[in-house]
């Protein structure tokens, strides 16, 4: 049954500006990006099977082209205005971030989502560094390394270069974990106790280091782990 055929209230679009985007579901909001279902199945229900068939709505991030082609009804200028949606919530996210206003220490969800939007969707493992201003405003990001599905290898010179190149009295670094067990390894920890220490010679804070998953996370500093 067609969307339009629906009471009003029922409607994806009509609930969201009614209701606000936190009371539709997954598959009603990719209803909404979608617009249109097919003969017989309405949007809601190719989201339904969408979501399914690519193992949650977190993971349209890691579809490619040749997979979303797969499925009946949808085509290259979708894929492409998928990627414009993913891209713009990143730097939506990014900017967020650059407000003077934004203190990461007291929104620690927030960075973490602006991480999780920046690797936490990757399939391999990728190191990245965040500078911040004494404010904690970010300053600048970047990812410093790319790995395999368990294993990316990181020296603490390179995030010392990026600190000393940005001029960041303070840096956050977070690396994902693909499998979503974001409990730390030891050689997490042994990292995380270079950098503090490395960092802490020429008098840059490391504020926190972040592991993520696709839809969780875990932070030394909000764990007090050492050597936070």
């Amino acid at each position: 049954m067609s969307i339009q055929s629906w009471p009003k209230h029922d409607r994806p679009r009509e609930r969201l500006i009614k209701q606000g985007a936190q009371a539709l579901s997954d598959a009603e909001l990719l209803a909404i990006f979608l617009r249109t279902g097919l003969p017989g199945k309405s949007a809601v229900d190719l989201a339904r099977e969408m979501i399914a068939q690519f193992g949650g709505l977190q993971n349209l991030n890691r579809v490619s082209l040749t997979d979303w082609v797969q499925v009946r009804g949808l085509g290259e200028a979708k894929y492409a205005q998928l990627r414009a949606c993913l891209e713009m919530a990143k730097r939506c996210l990014s900017h967020e971030l650059q407000d003077p206003s934004t203190n990461l220490l007291a929104s620690p969800e927030r960075f973490e989502q602006f991480v999780r939007a920046q690797i936490g969707l990757s399939d391999i493992e990728n190191f990245m560094a965040i500078a911040l201003d004494s404010q904690l405003k970010v300053l600048d990001h970047k990812i410093l390394s790319s790995g395999t599905v368990n294993k990316t290898a990181v020296f603490p010179r390179e995030v010392l270069k990026f600190a000393i190149h940005t001029n960041a009295p303070r840096i956050m670094v977070a690396h994902n974990h693909p499998s979503n067990c974001c409990t730390p390894s030891s050689a997490d920890d042994r990292l995380t106790r270079e950098l503090h220490s490395a960092l802490a010679l020429v008098d840059i804070e490391l504020v926190d280091h972040l592991v993520v998953g696709p839809s969780t996370g875990y932070s030394y500093r909000m764990n007090n782990r050492p050597p936070f």
